[in-house]
Formats: structure tokens, C-alpha cells, sequence
């Protein structure tokens, strides 16, 4: 057992007066009780995290105490701070409390972290008036209860990670709420009475078991939503939800811990990249100009058209396209008999360089005991037919990396994936993909990562200030 040394706390505060000590940090001096402190009377802000501590006794005396942080000790109780009626913040997470009783008397709370203990039920806060911040996170608590419903002033409730089966009315009286942590519980639906909460910011859902839109229509009354996270739940896996939401809530800014402007961006990309012929027509179009003639696949989704280039009547679509088909099949049939007797001419009749040429062929032929001249003209036919059918082939590839369905929209387009964020919906980051040019043989992106990097984290969601908890400050002090 280590106990506090008083002589060494003021040697180490270069002072022999303990009433001139207002702010004392004590954390990982293996201490299992706090009775030398009792000296200390004008101590103000207390530090005794990550320590041994079993009780609290001791402390009585510090009744000027403002803050107090006892996290990472192994207290099952809180007798001792009864007294101290100056307490505006209180840090007790992670320890083995049953029970929050002993905060009863501290009316003057305004910021009360309990978060990882074994507390399963929630005594009456009603006295405590100016109480903003209050964490209760990863306890087994299954109700709320009334014990929240005088609690004007609250801004930020935390009961993530407990096994709340409903919030019911509970949070009705907590007009100034504007964060509330609800994940991974097994609530089931939002409660009509959650419209009364309408200056609510943040509102994490994530991981419970909500399965119906109707058990979510109370969100329309949230207009002042910036951040709602919905993912883990059945409903989440429905493709339309995300679009009724941002009808429900046009002022959101993030939807399950993404940007709403780059929800509606991929989106938009990816209904283009999946479905939008009008693009690939362009493109195809734009590639067939500069080969000279049209590919088959475009013509294909196209409609009919007549010589003049303009549409037909509908009725007459598949005889004008079968015709179009036999006039091709006509013309390429008319170009290979040209082709191949501009080839004997060439090996007949050429210039005198062409002469030489054939010349030294037939020296050759006759080593290869005279091949047939039908068999070159073969050769040289297949030899243009393959690079005629490699240089389509890479036309078609390209045209379909732009149409592949499977590929992710990031990947396909050179983007680097987005990070992924917790449940806390404190970081949100994701790379853009701008400045899509289509031109006849190429699809062009902008390559300045950086600049699109600084310009997605200026847009990112400043959830809260920094302030100092209990005093507006955010509720995430050691609830992570």
C-alpha cells in the first residue's frame, strides 16, 4: 500500500504552505487512499487518475473542490465527496461503481463522467440545474427512467454501449440537448417525444435495431440536424433510405459518418459509371469519328437512324437497322475484293521499288519451293485483320473499364479510399474526384490530391469547441 506523503507533495510544489496549493496532479503514484490530502483545504482541481484507489474518504475536508478526476482507480463507491458542494466536474470512469447515489447532494454539478463502471440504474438528477454533460457509457442500463426530466440545461448525453431497449419520454425536458450517443444499445424506434429536443446537433444511432422508415418519422422534426449516424441498423441496408433522409433533413452534413455533399457526388458518379448511356454514347461516338465509322455496341444502343442522320419512325427501327447491318456486311465483303487485287498490283505491277521487292520475293519463294501467291495475299489479309481487331479490342477496353459495374468508383478513377470513423463521428475524410473531361479517346481527372485533400478537411464537421468539460466543453473526456 502506497499512501500519500504530504512533505514530499509541498517539496515537489516548492512551498511549506498547503493552503497556498489550489491545483494538485497525482496520477500513477500507485496510491490506495487519499487521507494525507486532507490538509490541502483550498485545492481547487484535483488529479488522481490511474491509481489504487478504493475509497474516497479523505476528501471531506476539500470543500473548495471545483474538479476532480479519480479515472482508472478501483473504486466501488463514491462515499466521501457528499460534501463537496463547490464540485462543478467530476471524472469517476472506469472504475466498479454499482451505484451513483453519493452525487445526489452535488446540486452545483455541471459536467458527470461515470462511463465503464457496473452501474445499472440512474438515481433522480432532478436537483441538479446546471448539469450539461452527463456520460454513462458502457454500463449495463436498461432504462432511463424519469430520472432526466428536470434537466433543462443538458447539451450532451452519452449512453452508448449499454442495453437500452427504448429512451420512451425521458429526454423531453432536455430542450438544450444538441449531442446524444445512443450506439450499440437495442433501441428499436425514436420516440415521438424526441421532437421536443429540436436544437439537437448530433444524434448517433449507430449499431441498434431499428428495421422500419416509420419508426424514424420523428427525424422531420430535427430540422437543426447536422450529424446523424444510422449505420448497423437493418434499416441502414436499404438503398433508399439515405435519399429520404436528406428529403427529411436538408440542413444534415453528415449521414453514417460521410459528407452529405460527397454521399450525393458518388452517387451521382456511380449512376453514371453503372447506368448512364448518354456518357458512354459520347465517348463512343467521339471514338468512332476518329476511326472513321461508328462501333457496333453503339449502334446497337442507339436508336434507328436514316441517312440524313436523323431519327426514324419508331416502326421502322428494326428494318432500317437490319438493313444498316446488310450494308455493312456488303461493304466489307465490296473491301476485301479490292484489297485483294491492289495487292497483285502492288506485287505485279508496283513502282520500280516494288519491282525489287517482288524480285527478291520470288528468290525467296524459290527456296520455300515457290509459295502460291494466294497464300501471301492470306498472310498479308490475316496480318491486317489482327491489328484491325487489336486496335477495336483496345477500344472496347477502355470503353469498358468506364462501364465496369464491379469495380469501386475509387479505384476505377484513381481516388484514394476515405478513412473510416468510429461511432464518435469525430473524423470524416474522404478524397474527391473532380474535373471529369471526356475527350475522343481519353477520360482525364485532376491530379492535384493535395489541393482536393486541404479542400475536403476545410469541409469536415467541427462537432465541438474547445472548451473545458462541464463548461460546454465536449462530452468525449474519457468516453472513448
Amino acid at each position: 500500500m502506497t499512501r500519500l506523503n504530504t512533505e514530499q507533495v509541498l517539496n515537489d510544489n516548492t512551498t511549506q504552505d498547503p493552503l497556498a496549493i489550489a491545483t494538485l496532479k497525482l496520477n500513477h503514484k500507485a496510491l490506495s487512499d487519499v487521507n494525507g490530502l486532507s490538509v490541502f483545504k483550498n485545492l481547487e482541481k484535483l488529479d488522481l487518475t490511474f491509481n489504487n484507489l478504493t475509497s474516497l474518504q479523505g476528501l471531506e475536508s476539500c470543500t473548495n473542490l471545483k474538479w476532480l478526476s479519480v479515472v482508472q482507480n478501483k473504486l466501488q463507491s463514491l462515499k466521501g465527496i457528499e460534501g463537496l458542494s463547490k464540485l462543478t466536474v467530476l471524472n469517476a470512469g472506469k472504475n466498479k461503481l454499482q451505484s451513483m447515489d453519493e452525487i445526489r447532494p452535488l446540486v452545483g454539478l455541471c459536467a458527470l463522467i461515470l462511463n465503464d463502471n457496473e452501474i445499472d440504474s440512474i438515481c433522480k438528477l432532478d436537483q441538479m440545474k446546471n448539469l450539461n454533460t452527463l456520460v454513462l457509457s458502457r454500463n449495463p442500463i436498461h432504462t432511463i427512467g424519469d430520472s432526466l426530466l428536470k434537466l433543462k440545461s443538458m447539451k450532451k448525453l452519452s449512453f452508448s454501449n449499454c442495453k437500452l431497449q427504448s429512451i420512451d419520454s425521458s429526454l423531453k425536458s432536455c430542450i438544450e440537448l444538441k449531442e446524444l450517443r445512443l450506439a450499440h444499445n437495442e433501441i428499436k424506434m425514436l420516440p415521438n417525444d424526441l421532437a421536443h429536443n429540436k436544437k439537437l446537433l448530433n444524434l448517433d444511432l449507430g449499431n441498434n435495431v431499428i428495421m422500419r422508415w416509420s419508426d424514424l418519422k420523428v427525424l422531420s422534426s430535427l430540422g437543426n440536424l447536422k450529424n446523424l449516424n444510422l449505420q448497423g441498423n437493418p434499416i441502414a441496408e436499404s438503398a433508399k433510405l439515405d435519399k429520404k433522409i436528406r428529403r427529411l433533413l436538408p440542413g444534415l452534413r453528415v449521414l453514417n459518418a460521410r459528407p452529405i455533399d460527397k454521399c450525393i457526388q458518388n452517387e451521382k458518379d456511380n449512376g453514371s459509371d453503372k447506368g448512364d448511356d448518354t456518357s458512354i454514347k459520347k465517348i463512343e461516338l467521339q471514338k468512332g469519328k476518329k476511326d472513321g465509322k461508328l462501333k457496333d455496341n453503339v449502334e446497337t444502343h442507339m436508336s434507328g437512324r436514316g441517312s440524313d442522320g436523323e431519327l426514324d419512325h419508331p416502326n421502322d427501327v428494326d428494318v432500317e437497322r437490319k438493313s444498316e447491318c446488310k450494308k455493312r456486311k456488303m461493304d466489307k465483303v465490296t473491301r476485301e475484293e479490292k484489297e485483294v487485287p491492289s495487292l497483285d498490283n502492288k506485287i505485279n505491277h508496283g513502282t520500280n521499288d516494288i519491282a525489287k521487292d517482288k524480285k527478291t520475293s520470288k528468290q525467296k519463294r524459290a527456296k520455300n519451293n515457290k509459295e502460291p501467291s494466294s497464300l501471301i495475299h492470306k498472310e498479308t489479309l490475316t496480318k491486317i485483320e489482327k491489328q484491325k481487331k487489336k486496335a477495336k479490342k483496345e477500344r472496347e477496353r477502355q470503353v469498358d473499364v468506364i462501364d465496369d459495374t464491379e469495380m469501386p468508383f475509387e479505384q476505377l478513377f484513381g481516388g484514394d479510399g476515405g478513412e473510416d470513423i468510429n461511432a464518435d463521428l469525430g473524423k470524416v475524410g474522404e478524397k474527391a474526384v473532380e474535373d471529369m473531361s471526356i475527350k475522343a479517346n481519353s477520360v482525364s481527372f485532376s491530379s492535384n490530391r493535395k489541393e482536393m485533400k486541404n479542400q475536403d478537411r476545410v469541409a469536415r464537421l467541427q462537432i465541438a469547441p474547445v472548451v473545458e468539460i462541464g463548461m460546454g466543453g465536449p462530452s468525449t473526456w474519457a468516453d472513448e
